[in-house]
Order: C-alpha cells, then structure tokens, then sequence
C-alpha cells in the first residue's frame, strides 16, 4: 500500500500536527495524555511543511517541519524531520542516520532537531539487532510514533485517528471513521482516499457502506473529484458505479441460476429472464431460499411473494 503521499497531503495542510506527535512518541503504551495544541484543530500557526531532497543521497525526505518562530529551532519547538515506514526495510535505521547527519550538514543553522518516524508497529523490522554505538546513540533519541499503540488509545484529536486508519482491523473502522467525521465532517476526502487505497477491491459504494455513509456523499468527496479530474466526466463516472453494480448482480443471478437449475431443475427462458433481473439484493435472498425448495413450485411461490 503506497501511503507517502497521502500523509505527505495531510501534513502539508496541517503541519502543526507534528507538535502532537512529539509528546505522543514519549506517552504512547504509558498513561500520559496527550497534548492539546487548543480549542483549534492543528493548522499552520506553529510550523511550515516541506520535503526536501537530500541531493548527495539522492532520497527526498517525508518531511521536514520548520518553527515559524526559529528558523534554528527551540527546544519547545525544534526543526523536525518525518519519515513513514510502514513496511520491513533492513537498511533503514542506517538510512535514517545518514539522512540526517546530511541534513544537519546541509542546513548547519539548525540547533534543535528531533526526529519523528512513523510506523504501523514496533515488530517492524527496520534493520539488524546489533549496530554501531554511534547509531544505537542517536536511535536513541528519536521519536518512534507506533500507529498500533496511537490507536489503543482512549481519546485524541481526530486527526490522530485518522492516522491509525492504515493499520486498524476492518470491523475497528466504521467506529473509528464515526470518531473522525462526527466532529470534523470535512475529512470525509482524506478518509475516503485513505481507504481507497488500503481496499482497492472494494467499490467505492462498498467504502461508504464501510463507514455508514449514504452513496450520495461520493459526489463531494475528492477520491471521486480526481477521478473527474483524470478526465472522466461525470456521466461516465455514474456509468462507472452503476456498471459495477450490474456486474455484481449479474454475477450473482449466473450462481442463482446454477444453483437453480440444480435443485428444480431446467427452468424456461421466462423464468431465467425474471430471475436476471432480479437486483442484487432480491438474488442473495433468493439464492438463501433456494437451499429449502424441493421444486419448481417453491421457486414460482417466491417469484410470485417477492419479485416485482
């Protein structure tokens, strides 16, 4: 699952979240609370948003957070540098190191510096168990973010649930999408995109579903605009969901029928024509019925009771 660029998005739009990572690193799996930036959601007050590519290394940065107070950096606010791994990676703690000592060379105006990684959990394997001293010391001192662990606990910003999205269980989500949207109703694009991704097979119907919101809202929503935007208009973007909904249900009455045919034997054109038409729903209930018919005539009796 490629998630850089959506979280790149995310922290673009509100770098001040950094600031409730940081403490969160140190609190999380411990009792502490998490701090609160106010009665706002976290903006842009606090820090700018970059990604810069560290030429030497050829490697660009998932992010890079500069105070607007300091361009050094303070130890309430230092500068911050993000990486996301959310996948096994040997060499990355090297990486890391040489990343950032290259960044420090790059920028020798910096003076208070953390470092923030974010991963899905801490039995990610992200490089061997034994290392040089000097890398075990700054290892040391990042700050390692554990969505698992984020998303265990109680109560936080919205925003911070909605990054545990990639690595929570599928029936953990609609309840925690409900804690996302019920107070900021205007992440329903990012949550949308976020799931998207992490469920290709899934229609984007199948996703509202998922988090107990009604079809219409894919219209507002930006997972549905960029595919606008990729130059489908919208009379095929409707064609798109109606399409798959067809398909599904075709599907569906082609087992119908097999299983038909089985248990009351060879049915006339007639018969075969009413049941593919039949919309999806009616075709899972009768494909749940056919399992007690003993003939022809039960299937006629249920055509009759709920076939329009």
């Amino acid at each position: 699952m490629k998630t850089d660029h959506w979280f790149y998005g995310l922290f673009q739009s509100a770098p001040d979240l950094i600031a409730l990572l940081l403490p969160a690193a140190g609190a999380v799996g411990a009792s502490a609370v998490l701090p609160s930036l106010g009665p706002d959601s976290p903006g842009d007050d606090l820090y700018r948003f970059e990604a810069p590519e560290l030429k030497a290394a050829s490697h660009r940065l998932d992010g890079a957070f500069w105070p607007r107070s300091a361009e050094a950096g303070t130890q309430e606010r230092p500068v911050v540098l993000l990486e996301v791994q959310m996948h096994a990676k040997p060499g990355f703690k090297h990486r890391l190191f040489a990343q950032t000592a290259r960044f420090l060379q790059l920028h020798p105006q910096v003076l208070h510096l953390a470092v923030v990684v974010v991963v899905p959990h801490r039995r990610l394997r992200l490089g061997p168990d034994r290392l040089p001293g000097q890398l075990e010391a700054f290892l040391a001192g990042v700050h390692w973010v554990s969505l698992e662990e984020l998303g265990q606990q109680p109560e936080h910003d919205p925003i911070l649930t909605l990054l545990t999205l990639p690595v929570l269980t599928k029936p953990d989500i609609p309840c925690a999408t409900g804690q996302i949207l019920q107070p900021r109703p205007d992440l329903i694009d990012t949550v949308v995109t976020i799931l998207v991704e992490r469920f290709p097979h899934l229609t984007l119907e199948e996703i509202m579903a998922l988090i107990n919101l009604p079809t219409s809202h894919l219209r507002h929503t930006r997972a549905v605009q960029d595919l606008l935007a990729e130059g489908r208009q919208e009379g095929l973007l409707e064609g798109r969901l109606e399409g798959e909904a067809r398909g599904r249900a075709a599907e569906a009455a082609a087992v119908t029928l097999r299983l038909l045919n089985r248990r009351c034997g060879p049915l006339s054109a007639a018969t075969t024509a009413r049941i593919q038409a039949l919309p999806l729903q009616q075709l899972e209930a009768l494909t749940d019925a056919l399992l007690d018919f003993a003939g022809a005539n039960d299937l006629a009796s249920w055509l009759a009771e709920h076939a329009v």
